[in-house]
């Protein structure tokens, strides 16, 4: 059988008709109804989201934006941010396919570079391996596993950076505190999962919402910008974690207070 590929920039009229990728199967969620609206507003700030399509079946996609309007919380103005590059159909080339296609337009677009922050610890965030293969240099390390990677078009160009002050933005939160924003459809699960557990122990979580870029780059515990829970000034989870698992670090905190 002949197979039928295409990469599709989606657009508000598309994304009504076949949607955003990730919790597809679970279209009247509220977290994937809010990945859809935040894409929407989004679409106005120059966001691109590419879709592949194999015989018209999702199989892949790279979500990408201007630093400037980026939710991850890195110094990197005229750079493109990478937020997400996922693919099901996998040992096809379209992770190739989709990242090619990034870098095409932004330098077309005049821009100093790419970027795109990994972590081994999850797939909440794209693998590094596409990147090594494809000569992005790492740049910086935060928080023992927060990797900035750099594709930078001119030796001479300013490279992205971190902030430098993670430790600090921790101790701001001694109590049990959700930082988050939607970019993520998986958001609204995570938080609901923290919420359970905390309740449990008797806990009752300060949930903020960084609606801005200069909220996410002000206040973010964490470079990934999307989800954060902290503490007694201790990063608890930067992605979804079950009840359980939550209830154990917590309750491992309150005891050893």
């Amino acid at each position: 059988m002949t197979q039928h590929i295409e990469l599709i920039q989606m657009n508000s009229e598309l994304l009504e008709g076949k949607g955003s990728y990730c919790l597809r199967s679970k279209k009247k969620t509220e977290g994937y109804q809010n990945k859809n609206k935040w894409l929407n507003q989004q679409f106005e700030k120059g966001l691109h989201y590419i879709q592949v399509l194999e015989n018209q079946k999702q199989v892949g996609f790279i979500e990408y934006t201007d630093a400037e309007y980026s939710s991850r919380v890195v110094h990197a103005d005229g750079y493109v941010v990478i937020h997400c590059l996922w693919v099901s159909a996998v040992g096809k080339g379209y992770g190739t396919q989709l990242l090619k296609r990034c870098l095409k337009d932004a330098k077309e677009r005049g821009k100093k570079g790419v970027m795109v922050i990994t972590n081994d610890q999850t797939s909440w965030t794209p693998s590094k391996d596409l990147f090594l293969q494809h000569q992005f240099q790492h740049m910086a390390t935060a928080l023992d596993d927060f990797e900035l990677w750099v594709f930078p078009f001119h030796e001479s160009v300013e490279r992205p950076y971190f902030p430098d002050n993670w430790q600090e933005r921790l101790t701001r939160f001694p109590h049990l505190t959700i930082l988050r924003s939607f970019q993520c459809p998986y958001v609204d699960v995570a938080t609901e999962n923290i919420q359970l557990a905390a309740e449990k122990l008797g806990l009752q979580p300060v949930l903020v919402d960084l609606q801005t870029r200069e909220d996410l780059m002000e206040k973010s515990p964490t470079p990934y910008g999307i989800f954060s829970v902290v503490y007694k000034g201790q990063l608890i989870a930067f992605h979804r974690l079950t009840v359980h698992s939550v209830y154990k670090k917590l309750q491992k905190l309150m005891n050893n207070s």
